[in-house]
């Protein structure tokens, strides 16, 4: 099975650094908009695909942007949020990386569908501060989650940290923050 990371298009959290990452929910920026709709055609999706996106604001808006007119499977899980890499012990979540609670989810995308039966931390806590030893616990639950789709590939709309999380993980590679996807960037990673 191959594993499409897709980072978010660029949002406002992004334009006034450090500053700009106290804001709560940033959405997708101009340009941002423009990355997510540009994925249409660098990246079409049919109503077979699987995409499954973070709750976050920019990020379904990304994958809203991409997939639009596109009836195919949209998740939203917790364990595509946003996560600080590396992982930093006594870190706090910012503002920027609060997720949406699951009422925002349904009235602002009810395309979007949220995973049902799991922990109630992850929907409010998400994985972002997380130590490594109960994040690398949950990467299998993931990636079975992704396997009972019983597709060939599958599409995540999620972070720079989250990504090179699991990379690193799947990998094994030791990764740095130099690996961190730009902007609606991808990666492909096959896990068997």
């Amino acid at each position: 099975m191959e594993l499409i990371f897709i980072r978010h298009g660029q949002g406002e959290h992004t334009t006034n650094l450090p500053e700009s990452l106290q804001l709560g929910h940033p959405s997708l920026t101009v340009q941002g908009r423009l990355q997510a709709e540009n994925l249409k055609s660098t990246l079409p999706l049919t109503r077979e695909d699987i995409l499954i996106v973070s709750p976050t604001l920019r990020t379904l808006q990304t994958a809203s942007i991409w997939s639009e007119n596109i009836e195919c499977n949209k998740v939203v899980h917790p364990l595509a949020a946003p996560r600080i890499f590396p992982t930093r012990l006594a870190a706090k979540t910012l503002p920027c990386d609060e997720l949406l609670d699951l009422e925002r989810v349904q009235d602002e995308f009810p395309s979007f569908v949220p995973v049902p039966n799991l922990a109630s931390s992850l929907w409010s806590t998400g994985i972002n501060v997380l130590p490594d030893n109960e994040f690398n616990l949950l990467i299998e639950d993931f990636i079975d989650f992704c396997r009972s789709f019983q597709r060939k590939k599958i599409y995540i709309v999620t972070h720079d940290g989250t990504i090179t999380s699991y990379r690193q993980n799947i990998s094994g590679q030791q990764l740095t923050r130099e690996d961190f996807l730009q902007e609606t960037e991808r990666f492909h990673l096959v896990v068997e």
